[in-house]
């Protein structure tokens, strides 16, 4: 056999590896989709594959389960909240001004898929009291997620940012729960305005537990206003 033929032969299995992650990577997108639309619950392998225009059995080939393909589903929306609103925050310093940009990049991912649901939240709802793998892939991704906020808040109280007898675990409880009530008045009652009120939260509680370096949000727009006259 030539080094030619050779070549060929070893260089399709990878083009047929590569094939298969796109393959997969489209019906995970396809299945995300959906399941901001009818929750991680109402994805099927029937429902997915009709909208991939795929067979029952080809997408069964990639995941052996829905229950692998809800996991699945989890891992790429906690992928996708990372790339979106963790990691741009890692670029301003530390404390309050990383909290904030935190903060920010949550509401604006909220504000532009408010009528798409959150999967933390729905899956919240739909696997409270169902133990197994699809649970623990939630509550994983979740705490990952709360656990950056808490070290946003400790790393604010280093910096002065705020108080230092604050209550980390108590900010962080309030700050998740304005987004809980963005999402229920946003999704579920359709109330004008929830944006605007989580914002106005979330610079009460950063005032309630303001420390000697605080910064004020007023500060910050005016000082941006400054450094670009």
């Amino acid at each position: 056999m030539s080094d030619s033929t050779l070549a060929v032969h070893s260089a399709r299995p990878c083009r047929l590896a590569q094939k298969g992650r796109q393959t997969k990577a489209m019906v995970v997108d396809v299945a995300l989709n959906l399941a901001a639309q009818v929750g991680l619950e109402g994805l099927s392998i029937g429902a997915v594959a009709e909208l991939t225009r795929m067979s029952k059995s080809g997408v069964f080939a990639h995941f052996g389960s829905r229950e692998e393909l809800q996991i699945s589903v989890v891992k790429e929306y906690h992928h996708r909240f990372e790339q979106e609103v963790f990691y741009p925050a890692l670029k301003q310093p530390r404390g309050l001004p990383r909290l904030r940009a935190m903060f920010a990049n949550w509401m604006k991912r909220a504000a532009l898929r408010i009528d798409s649901d959150c999967i933390y939240i729905s899956g919240a709802t739909e696997f409270d009291d169902r133990l197994g793998p699809v649970h623990d892939a939630l509550v994983e991704s979740v705490g990952m997620w709360l656990a950056a906020v808490h070290r946003a808040i400790a790393q604010a109280k280093d910096e002065g940012h705020l108080r230092a007898d604050a209550d980390e675990r108590q900010i962080a409880f309030e700050i998740h729960g304005l987004i809980l009530a963005l999402h229920y008045e946003a999704r579920f009652l359709r109330l004008p305005g929830p944006i605007r009120r989580a914002n106005a939260g979330f610079e009460a509680i950063l005032a309630r537990n303001a420390g000697a370096r605080h910064v004020s949000l007023a500060a910050l727009n005016r000082r941006h206003r400054v450094e670009t006259q």
